[in-house]
């Protein structure tokens, strides 16, 4: 960061009005500028103090500018500036929230060099992040370094380990002996810890334990969040008891308890996997008359079962209205919106969304890319059968522009197609195309081609026999 000068400032400068300044400044590249030009006015007694450097670190660190922030840690260590903890930890959370653990870590153990000494709301941060990321060897071993560092174990921490614990179908028994073993320790469960549990049981498909954790909870006098109720829904809905998932989704409105986007998408999810599409619009004219705005998944979710339903015009629909609200599509929407036209054999329209997808920029990520390759390759194969080899031949070479591989079967419906037709340009030159992608031909395409070479003999060898008679016929023997 420079010393720009931005405007002029008065004799009186303080850190509480840049700090003022800054705050109030929603672009961080000109939150850059005040803090510089006010650096710039060092040369008359200025210095930035805690509260103007953390702020403008927290400022960096949200827009991903972490090499800049942590030079500003090391300028407070050398303007002697006094470092508080909160200053790393907004570094280490924002490392967190771009799936940057180690490095989280790394500015964790920095620490000690600016004579701060980290207290267990660092270590919990760090712990926290570490469960989020999936890090769950490395959080082991941080818990275990935290103990050794004379870190007391409090319920935060033990809920976050327990939240370790219940991520894999290995160790969620021994999350449920470590929850039963925290009361006798002097940390009775709170609502997060049954939350937590509950969550980790319905991920692994043990809804009737679930549930009666659920119940136990109410017993010991730990209400459920809204957050509870929806993990309890989902669970409910993935073994398919959309009644059950649904009474409970009432009993929440009796309680008090308001049910968010979250809570309706799953439910909306259920219903749609379910074949119930009519009961997840219901509920989609629900939420949103209760002021929640659909967000990505609930959407998915009902243009997927409505393309399964083959209610395409309805997913279409469901499709402008995300559009309007301004969630882009992504590649796995349009795939179930392709793949829906599919189903009914509307290629035509799908090579459309294809095109579209394309126009918007959008392309598969490593998850959809499989799905991608099996659809397009589908609806060039539809095409061809359709007929519509022009538009068949154009989405091939699109496919080939954008590194999508081309099947054998689609290889050798396109070059029978063509061969047929009579058009052995194209046809040999998808055969090459084939061999240089080291997909071997087969008898069969092979064959195509030379019939279409025989029959376009065959064509001209009548041709010039129908000449021959013509000429016969209007030339005079007699001369």
């Amino acid at each position: 960061m420079g010393s720009r000068t931005l405007f002029k400032w008065s004799k009186n400068i303080t850190p509480s009005q840049v700090e003022q300044l800054i705050r109030a400044e929603k672009d961080v590249q000109k939150a850059i500028l005040i803090f510089d030009s006010a650096t710039a006015e060092y040369t008359n007694g200025f210095r930035h103090d805690h509260n103007t450097f953390g702020l403008m670190i927290s400022r960096l660190v949200s827009g991903n500018q972490f090499r800049s922030a942590e030079a500003l840690l090391g300028r407070m260590k050398e303007e002697k500036c006094d470092v508080k903890e909160d200053i790393f930890l907004s570094i280490c959370r924002a490392y967190g929230r771009v799936h940057r653990p180690l490095d989280a870590i790394r500015v964790f153990h920095k620490l000690e060099d600016f004579q701060c000494k980290p207290t267990s709301k660092s270590y919990i941060t760090i712990l926290s992040i570490l469960v989020e990321e999936n890090q769950l060897k490395v959080a082991f071993r941080f818990y275990r370094y935290m103990r050794e560092m004379g870190i007391p174990p409090v319920l935060a921490s033990l809920n976050i380990l327990l939240k370790a614990l219940c991520k894999s179908s290995e160790t969620m028994d021994a999350a449920l002996r470590m929850f039963r073993e925290m009361p006798s320790r002097g940390f009775p469960p709170d609502s997060y810890t049954y939350g937590t549990l509950i969550n980790g049981l319905c991920r692994l498909g043990k809804v009737d334990d679930a549930k009666e954790l659920f119940k136990e909870m109410e017993t010991k006098g730990c209400s459920p969040t809204v957050v509870t109720y929806t993990n309890l829904i989902n669970g409910l809905c993935r073994a398919n008891n959309l009644d059950e998932a649904m009474g409970l989704f009432e009993e929440m409105a009796s309680k008090g308890i308001n049910p968010n986007v979250f809570t309706y998408s799953c439910l909306m999810d259920g219903f749609c996997k379910g074949g119930q599409t009519s009961c997840a619009m219901e509920l989609l004219h629900r939420m949103i008359s209760k002021g929640h705005l659909p967000n990505m998944v609930t959407y998915s979710s009902l243009i997927y079962g409505l393309c399964k339903e083959g209610k395409l015009q309805e997913a279409l629909e469901i499709l402008d209205r995300m559009k309007l609200q301004g969630i882009k599509p992504d590649a796995g929407l349009y795939g179930k919106i392709i793949t829906g036209f599919c189903d009914i054999y509307k290629f035509q329209e799908a090579a459309n969304f294809i095109d579209e997808m394309v126009l918007e920029g959008i392309s598969p990520n490593r998850v959809t890319w499989s799905l991608h390759v099996r659809i397009h390759n589908i609806v060039v194969q539809g095409l061809c059968a359709t007929g519509n080899l022009d538009r068949a031949f154009q989405l091939y070479l699109s496919l080939r522009t954008r590194g999508i591989t081309v099947d054998a079967r689609t290889f050798d419906t396109l070059v029978k197609c063509f061969s047929k037709k009579g058009d052995l340009h194209k046809a040999a030159r998808i055969i090459d195309e084939m061999v240089l992608d080291g997909c071997v031909p087969d008898e069969d395409t092979w064959s195509s081609m030379v019939d279409g070479f025989y029959n376009r003999r065959k064509v001209r060898e009548a041709a010039e026999s129908l000449q021959a008679e013509l000429m016969t016929d209007f030339v005079d023997p007699s001369i």
